[in-house]
Protein backbone atom coordinates (compact mmCIF):
# COMPACT_ATOMS: atom_id res chain seq x y z
CA UNK A 1 0.00 0.00 0.00
CA UNK A 2 1.32 3.39 -0.97
CA UNK A 3 2.11 5.64 1.96
CA UNK A 4 3.20 9.20 2.39
CA UNK A 5 4.59 9.95 5.84
CA UNK A 6 5.18 13.50 6.97
CA UNK A 7 7.40 14.61 9.80
CA UNK A 8 9.04 17.73 11.15
CA UNK A 9 6.07 19.72 12.36
CA UNK A 10 5.94 21.32 15.76
CA UNK A 11 5.72 24.52 17.74
CA UNK A 12 7.97 27.42 16.79
CA UNK A 13 8.10 31.10 17.61
CA UNK A 14 7.37 33.70 14.99
CA UNK A 15 10.46 34.34 12.89
CA UNK A 16 11.71 30.82 13.36
CA UNK A 17 12.19 27.99 10.87
CA UNK A 18 11.01 24.44 10.40
CA UNK A 19 11.79 21.76 7.86
CA UNK A 20 9.08 19.32 6.95
CA UNK A 21 9.82 15.97 5.37
CA UNK A 22 7.60 13.63 3.39
CA UNK A 23 8.79 10.13 2.68
CA UNK A 24 6.98 8.05 0.07
CA UNK A 25 6.89 4.31 0.54
CA UNK A 26 7.91 3.43 -2.99
CA UNK A 27 10.70 4.66 -5.22
CA UNK A 28 8.18 5.01 -8.03
CA UNK A 29 7.24 8.32 -6.44
CA UNK A 30 10.39 9.75 -7.91
CA UNK A 31 8.31 9.99 -11.10
CA UNK A 32 5.41 11.77 -9.40
CA UNK A 33 4.56 15.40 -8.91
CA UNK A 34 4.77 16.00 -5.16
CA UNK A 35 3.46 18.94 -3.22
CA UNK A 36 2.75 20.41 0.17
CA UNK A 37 -0.67 21.73 1.06
CA UNK A 38 -1.88 23.25 4.29
CA UNK A 39 -5.18 23.67 6.02
CA UNK A 40 -5.80 26.11 8.82
CA UNK A 41 -8.81 25.78 11.13
CA UNK A 42 -11.95 26.91 9.37
CA UNK A 43 -10.20 27.37 6.05
CA UNK A 44 -9.89 25.39 2.84
CA UNK A 45 -6.84 23.35 2.06
CA UNK A 46 -4.44 25.37 -0.05
CA UNK A 47 -1.37 24.64 -2.13
CA UNK A 48 1.90 25.69 -0.52
CA UNK A 49 4.42 24.42 -3.06
CA UNK A 50 4.98 21.63 -5.55
CA UNK A 51 7.84 19.97 -7.38
CA UNK A 52 7.72 17.89 -10.54
CA UNK A 53 9.73 14.76 -11.20
CA UNK A 54 12.14 16.89 -13.22
CA UNK A 55 12.60 19.33 -10.35
CA UNK A 56 10.46 22.20 -11.58
CA UNK A 57 8.86 24.00 -8.66
CA UNK A 58 5.78 26.10 -8.13
CA UNK A 59 4.71 28.11 -5.10
CA UNK A 60 1.76 29.95 -3.70
CA UNK A 61 2.48 33.57 -4.55
CA UNK A 62 2.14 34.67 -0.94
CA UNK A 63 4.81 32.23 0.23
CA UNK A 64 7.52 32.79 -2.36
CA UNK A 65 10.79 33.74 -0.75
CA UNK A 66 10.02 32.21 2.64
CA UNK A 67 9.29 28.59 1.75
CA UNK A 68 11.42 26.26 -0.36
CA UNK A 69 10.42 22.85 -1.65
CA UNK A 70 12.99 20.29 -2.72
CA UNK A 71 13.43 16.62 -3.39
CA UNK A 72 15.88 14.41 -1.62
CA UNK A 73 18.60 12.48 -3.39
CA UNK A 74 16.35 9.45 -3.70
CA UNK A 75 13.59 11.71 -5.10
CA UNK A 76 10.84 9.84 -3.31
CA UNK A 77 11.36 12.22 -0.40
CA UNK A 78 10.29 15.83 -0.50
CA UNK A 79 11.15 18.61 1.91
CA UNK A 80 9.63 21.95 2.75
CA UNK A 81 11.95 24.46 4.31
CA UNK A 82 9.94 27.16 6.03
CA UNK A 83 11.68 30.34 7.16
CA UNK A 84 10.51 33.55 8.80
CA UNK A 85 7.41 31.78 10.03
CA UNK A 86 4.37 33.82 10.97
CA UNK A 87 1.42 32.97 13.19
CA UNK A 88 -0.74 32.82 10.06
CA UNK A 89 1.37 29.90 8.86
CA UNK A 90 -0.20 27.80 11.61
CA UNK A 91 -1.93 24.86 9.94
CA UNK A 92 -1.83 21.16 9.33
CA UNK A 93 0.58 20.56 6.48
CA UNK A 94 -0.13 17.68 4.11
CA UNK A 95 2.07 15.91 1.62
CA UNK A 96 0.49 15.14 -1.74
CA UNK A 97 1.62 12.96 -4.64
CA UNK A 98 -0.02 12.89 -8.06
CA UNK A 99 0.47 11.12 -11.35
CA UNK A 100 -2.26 10.24 -13.78
CA UNK A 101 -5.28 9.07 -11.85
CA UNK A 102 -3.35 8.67 -8.61
CA UNK A 103 -3.78 11.39 -6.03
CA UNK A 104 -2.48 10.45 -2.58
CA UNK A 105 -2.23 12.25 0.72
CA UNK A 106 -0.28 11.88 3.91
CA UNK A 107 -1.82 12.09 7.35
CA UNK A 108 -0.61 15.63 7.95
CA UNK A 109 1.73 17.26 10.41
CA UNK A 110 0.80 20.16 12.66
CA UNK A 111 2.77 23.38 12.46
CA UNK A 112 2.03 25.96 15.13
CA UNK A 113 3.68 29.37 15.09
CA UNK A 114 3.39 31.38 18.29
CA UNK A 115 3.52 35.17 18.34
Amino acid sequence: QVQLVESGGGLVQAGGSLRLSCAASDSIFSFYYMAWYRQAPGKQRELVAGVSDSGATNYADSLKGRFTISRGNTKNTVYLQMNSLKPEDTAVYYCNARRGLFNGWGQGTQVTVSS
